[in-house]
């Protein structure tokens, strides 16, 4: 019995308005990410793939169009709801961290769960638990400035898996990593979508990354114009669309 997935987007738009004048961002993407996928995310600059990432993980809406996160419609929640949807089936790990700075390693990754209302002893017994699952078990009470970045961004991830998403979204979860490094960590994340089923979705800029992935999907001028699980008949040729300059952008 196939599971249902994890996020579904049909038709979906996002236009920002700049100084009076309409600017899409997106054009009308269908995707959907199935439970358990391993996706990366590529297109240059203002491709729209960051765009599209902050509406897979529901930290935006779409302005048309249908977009399904855990089997909830985003456009009939209210902002407390979304927020409780994201908390329950996202993960987020980005570029740079984003860790509190005086806080310890284990009470940084129990944060997602004080917004649960899990117990202060339950909450860093979970956190610890993921740290060491992450490798950094003997590194429970060391603050930020006291890791290294590999370590930093172990602790980002574990923060993210604390709550036992069904989606991890990692937004160039290398950029600020050196190569040996980077590898580490990507090879960490494919155990954990491996082991736990998570689906990872990726954004990346690095053709060397993307590859990595069992699914790419290549975006640009806020379209996709190529998806390697797209059916006959539909744009599937990745070389029309080369992860090339850049990784930021829209």
């Amino acid at each position: 019995m196939s599971r249902a997935p994890a996020i579904e987007a049909v038709d979906v738009s996002r236009t920002y308005q700049l100084d009076g004048v309409s600017v899409p961002a997106l054009r009308g993407v269908s995707l959907t990410v199935g439970a358990g996928d391993y996706v990366a995310l590529i297109g240059p600059s203002g491709s729209g793939k960051s765009t599209l990432m902050h509406l897979l993980g529901g930290l935006d809406r779409p302005t048309a169009g249908r977009l399904v996160i855990g089997g909830r419609e985003v456009g009939t929640l209210s902002p407390p709801e979304l927020a409780r949807l994201r908390n329950e089936t996202i993960g987020f790990v980005f570029q740079a961290f984003h860790l509190l700075p005086r806080t310890s390693a284990v009470d940084n990754v129990a944060l997602p769960l004080v917004y649960r209302g899990v117990g202060a002893r339950q909450r860093r017994e979970r956190a610890a638990a993921m740290l060491g699952r992450v490798g950094l078990g003997h590194r429970l009470h060391h603050r930020p400035n006291q890791l290294s970045g590999g370590e930093q961004q172990r602790v980002a991830i574990a923060r993210a898996l604390v709550t036992d998403p069904t989606v991890l979204l990692a937004d160039e979860p290398t950029g600020n990593l050196d190569s040996t490094t980077g590898a580490a960590v990507l090879e960490l994340l494919e155990r954990l979508n491996t082991e736990s089923g998570v689906a990872l979705v990726m954004v990346t800029h690095d053709a060397e990354v993307a590859a990595r992935a069992r699914r790419r999907i290549a975006m640009r001028d806020g379209v996709v114009v190529a998806d390697s699980a797209a059916l006959p008949g539909e744009a599937s040729v990745l070389g029309e669309a080369r992860p090339a300059d850049g990784g930021g952008g829209r």
